[in-house]
């Protein structure tokens, strides 16, 4: 019998969703990873378009 549509062992929801909580993580990390690359490449770090440049350009002087 259900109370108020409560069932009496809880439908699974983490375990299920585990792999792709994961693959999310992974794929945050690398991509934010990737841009950080980007945006410091010689081609871009000191283009003046680049939000970075200033604070690449004070980084490399250290």
């Amino acid at each position: 019998m259900a109370f108020l549509g409560l069932r009496k062992w809880p439908t699974p929801v983490l375990r299920p969703m585990a792999p792709f909580i994961a693959a999310a993580g992974i794929t945050f990390f690398l991509v934010g990873k990737m841009q950080d690359m980007g945006i410091r490449s010689e081609e871009y770090a000191k283009d003046p378009r680049n939000p970075y440049a200033a604070q690449i350009a004070k980084e490399s002087h250290h």
